[in-house]
């Protein structure tokens, strides 16, 4: 009996396993989504997510809401830019929904920091924020490890610190304006230069 027991955990946790690398999608919805990303997406971003341009983002690994969501913003110009603009003009919504699996379901090309490891400047302010600046830490929403909360944060980690720099100075002057609640404008604006290259470039090297 105990032995039939075993086997019927070790069946449930291994069709768990199984039934989590399946993809959202169909094989008629990858073939049709990696037309688009032939199409539209695989200059700058890469196939599979991992752009080999610093100031274009890794896609590679990102919540699917979360890739929707920008791509809507971008569509209805709440997050402007030309570019972006142009590619998202044509796009279904249920398109721009199977992008967000396809890339999702990638694996995200890691990386290392460049002078911002342990006990740097970088670190302290992800993991502790600056506490005589109102700044929170990044880790509070983003999480240890930089791979935010499905659908509510984007996961971070391994991001080209080239374009994170870019989005957080986006963020401090509102050239970028979609972030909920003003969040990111509110943390930039107290950001320095050096205190957003440093925290930008620890990300990059994040696990």
């Amino acid at each position: 009996m105990i032995n039939f027991f075993r086997y019927i955990v070790f069946m449930l946790i291994f069709f768990s396993l199984v039934g989590g690398t399946e993809s959202k999608l169909s094989s008629q919805e990858i073939a049709s989504t990696k037309k688009i990303i032939n199409n539209l997406c695989i200059a700058c971003h890469g196939e599979d997510g991992n752009s080999l341009i610093p100031v274009n983002p890794k896609l590679g690994g990102q919540h699917a809401g979360y890739i929707l969501k920008q791509l809507k913003n971008f569509k209805s110009g709440l997050r402007d830019n030309a570019v972006m603009a142009g590619m998202v003009a044509n796009l279904t919504e249920q398109e721009m929904i199977n992008l967000g699996f396809y890339f999702s379901e990638q694996d995200i090309l890691l990386s290392k920091a460049k002078i911002n490891g342990v006990g740097s400047i970088g670190e302290k302010i992800f993991r502790a924020g600056i506490k005589n600046k109102g700044v929170a830490a990044c880790a509070s929403c983003h999480g240890p490890s930089g791979h935010g909360i499905p659908d509510k944060y984007p996961r971070l980690n391994a991001q080209h610190s080239e374009y994170t720099l870019t989005q957080l100075k986006a963020f401090r002057l509102e050239l970028r304006k979609n972030d909920p609640d003003t969040v990111m404008r509110t943390i930039a604006q107290k950001l320095t230069e050096q205190e957003m290259n440093a925290v930008a470039d620890y990300i990059q090297g994040l696990r």
